[in-house]
């Protein structure tokens, strides 16, 4: 399987409380990727855009878990 649909799949098993943790964890690592990057480029500057996407991931399963589907 892909990426992506592991990465999924292993959201489900996190509540709410997890989620958010995981979700600021990434943010604080996003920004610090961020910074790395303006000062000297990154070895695979793609994995800034991963990071991002998985928080948006993240972000839209504990909604999911909100609203209750």
């Amino acid at each position: 399987m892909s990426k992506k649909v592991d990465f999924v799949k292993s959201l489900s098993g996190l509540n709410e409380a997890d989620l958010q943790a995981k979700i600021a964890e990434d943010e604080l690592r996003m920004k610090k990727l961020s910074f790395a990057h303006a000062i000297s480029p990154l070895e695979n500057p793609q994995s800034i855009r991963s990071l991002r996407r998985d928080i948006a991931r993240l972000k839209t399963a504990l909604k999911k878990k909100q609203l209750g589907f």
